[in-house]
């Protein structure tokens, strides 16, 4: 498992967005990464999914991040 901040926002992808997001310059990983660790310490709602399922808190904050990059 992945330690480092880009590694673990790149294992909550799912497999196309993973290889998308891979291949982008590592500043905008980083920048990317760090929207989705804010949307995790943020949000309640994934608190309470995190205590179920970790791996599925961190896939929905990588969604929701993603999701705002295209709106």
């Amino acid at each position: 498992m992945p330690t480092d901040q880009v590694g673990r926002f790149l294992a909550a992808l799912d497999p196309q967005h993973r290889e998308d997001i891979g291949s982008r310059p590592r500043e905008e990983q980083e920048r990317l990464a760090g929207a989705w660790e804010r949307e995790l310490e943020a949000d309640d709602e994934l608190d309470t999914l995190d205590e179920l399922s970790p791996p599925a808190a961190e896939a929905e904050a990588a969604r929701r991040v993603l999701e705002r990059e295209t709106d």
